[in-house]
């Protein structure tokens, strides 16, 4: 097996099949040859686990350059997160009863979209990742925002953020049961928005205890810190952050469809 098989194995490569798009025909011929529509995922798939840079991609094993990943790169969409979370929900694998929120602070080397002057390292820039999870702290939605946003500002936009996602049975679902989170989202204006779409704001837990219920995203932070490119940010543009999030997020889910 080659390292393009082993970083997108065939069950994640069927998945991602469905949304990759048709290559252009050229009736006059010409131009140059394609590549391989497995081996860019391959290629991204190992610049955000490996944190090296896209000059330093080892064109010999994926059979392209570095500068062709990264053009490529942009037309990762959301989609392939949701792929995955829809497999998991039709295999009844995504439990929505109880959900956790939180964010955590990454450091930017560059100044960019959606980075700010983070009040926890001592004035540097950087941005801050927030998520929700489900029960078992698979990751349901996620954003990015200046590291001097307060958490609160990211709980509507992150819950309007979650997908419409298969069920074993019935329609799709997106809304969380219930929340948990820390003291970081508990205001009664946010509780009130919360009851008013049928999801019960559960009781406070501490940031520095998190309890029976929170500590699942705090595991789920440390598997986003298992992809060594987003140990630091080193992208000006926030979508092109957001979009190795959402790698990260994908492959996440995708080793709970493998167990």
């Amino acid at each position: 097996m080659g390292i393009v098989e082993r970083l997108v194995p065939d069950e994640l490569w069927d998945l991602f099949q469905r949304v990759v798009p048709e290559a252009p025909s050229r009736p006059q011929g010409g131009g140059r040859r394609r590549h391989g529509d497995r081996e860019v995922p391959a290629a991204i798939v190992f610049v955000t686990t490996s944190g090296c840079t896209w000059r330093q991609l080892p064109t010999a094993s994926f059979g392209l350059s570095g500068a062709t990943a990264h053009r490529r790169f942009s037309a990762w969409p959301k989609a392939r997160h949701r792929l995955v979370l829809d497999e998991l929900g039709a295999r009844g694998e995504l439990d929505r009863s109880r959900c956790a929120i939180d964010s955590v602070n990454m450091r930017a080397l560059k100044k960019g979209d959606l980075t700010g002057l983070n009040p926890v390292d001592r004035g540097k820039y950087g941005s801050k990742i927030h998520l929700i999870t489900e029960r078992n702290g698979l990751p349901l939605s996620v954003g990015i925002s200046d590291a001097n946003l307060h958490d609160s500002r990211a709980l509507i936009p992150l819950i309007k953020g979650i997908p419409p996602i298969r069920s074993r049975r019935g329609r799709r679902r997106r809304k969380p049961g219930k929340l948990h989170g820390d003291r970081g989202y508990d205001y009664a204006h946010l509780r009130q928005w919360l009851h008013g779409r049928g999801i019960t704001h559960k009781g406070i837990e501490s940031s520095q205890r998190p309890g029976r219920h929170r500590w699942t995203i705090e595991r789920t932070m440390s598997w986003l810190a298992g992809c060594r490119r987003l140990h630091r940010r080193y992208e000006r543009k926030a979508d092109h952050f957001l979009a190795f999030i959402g790698i990260a997020c994908t492959l996440i889910c995708y080793r709970r469809l493998t167990k």
